[in-house]
């Protein structure tokens, strides 16, 4: 399976996959971002599909069809986002069905959303976690792969708990990924 990564940000999780080996083929961006430079030092290809409309008049399903089209042309099978900023519109989903991974921090289906490590912590709760998933439509709705518990601490705010999660989400989802690769699918 050829895998390709969607990603936003600072890059950890590239990191985290790159050097644990995962062949990735392409690395896709939605803005300009540290995650070129992790891409470029692991010598993977990065393509830039800049989003450049963040208001209403945003029309996410030709922006979905660009990216789309790119991960075409790089022959993807698998496509693992990772602190993708962009949803993505359904013709993603059609062209990647059940093919389309994302991880969240959280144990859902509690906390979904953008906030989840906030609103974990303003529940009061003392176990969340982190979150496998199958990328659906629905955001954080897929079906589940993988989820480790990571204990809320009573000295914890929404930053050391994130860094927290994100130790285990970078090899949780790694380990996941792999197991898809070696078994030639998803489930």
């Amino acid at each position: 399976m050829r895998l390709a990564v969607l990603a936003s940000g600072s890059g950890t999780l590239l990191d985290a996959m790159a050097s644990a080996g995962l062949p990735i083929e392409v690395v896709l961006v939605d803005r300009r971002c540290a995650v070129e430079d992790v891409a470029s030092r692991h010598g993977i290809a990065c393509v830039v599909v800049e989003r450049t409309d963040f208001g209403t008049s945003f029309d996410r399903d030709t922006y979905t069809d660009e990216v789309v089209g790119v991960l075409a042309d790089h022959g993807v099978d698998l496509v693992a986002m990772a602190g993708w900023g962009t949803i993505l519109g359904a013709s993603a989903f059609a062209a990647f069905p059940g093919r389309i991974l994302n991880t969240h921090p959280a144990l859902l289906p509690s906390f979904p959303g953008w906030h989840a490590v906030r609103d974990a912590l303003a529940a009061g709760v003392k176990v969340t976690g982190c979150t496998v998933h199958v990328a659906t439509e629905q955001v954080d709705d897929g079906p589940i792969l993988a989820q480790e518990a990571v204990p809320v601490l009573p000295d914890d705010d929404e930053a050391t708990l994130h860094e927290r999660i994100k130790a285990v989400e970078r090899r949780l989802y790694t380990q996941t990924i792999r197991s898809i690769l070696d078994r030639g699918a998803v489930t």
